[in-house]
């Protein structure tokens, strides 16, 4: 949550699951769990989400990750994303998927290069739910296409 307004407490984050949750009744897909395979230890959570309509670019899909700290760096981020991706393309037949966070969110903004997704600089955004002046405001859009119609 280093790039986020503030940590939930725990009551946010269980209407945050319930709200999860209820998009893959919704839509069909949303964030699934990611568990270390030698373990089966919780280690975050990757997928996809439709685009909140207050967004200037919705409606669409977007990417999404968080993992705890303490697994950074170890690939499985990227791994979850690229079959994240290709679960959407592939099985969802969607064109185009975007991803977004704070322009000072490196981690994330590599990730997202690695996937392939490219920076639409002339959709960089103010997010519409923090207040004007936020130091977390302004927000880069990256966007990944099929190749298909």
């Amino acid at each position: 949550m280093e790039h986020f307004p503030a940590r939930y407490s725990l009551a946010e984050s269980a209407l945050a699951v319930a709200r999860l949750e209820a998009g893959f009744e919704r839509d069909g897909y949303g964030f699934w769990a990611v568990e270390l395979r030698s373990t089966g230890k919780l280690a975050g959570f990757v997928g996809l989400s439709p685009v909140p309509e207050d967004l200037p670019f919705a409606p669409g899909v977007e990417a999404g990750w968080r993992l705890a700290r303490e697994h950074w760096g170890q690939g499985i981020a990227r791994e979850a994303a690229a079959a994240t991706l290709e679960f959407g393309f592939e099985t969802l037949g969607l064109h185009e998927i975007v991803a977004y966070t704070a322009p000072g969110n490196t981690r994330s903004r590599r990730l997202m290069e690695r996937l392939g997704m490219r920076h639409d600089t002339g959709a960089d955004f103010d997010h519409p739910r923090l207040p004007a002046g936020h130091p977390l405001e302004r927000h880069v859009l990256y966007r990944l296409t099929s190749g298909r119609p």
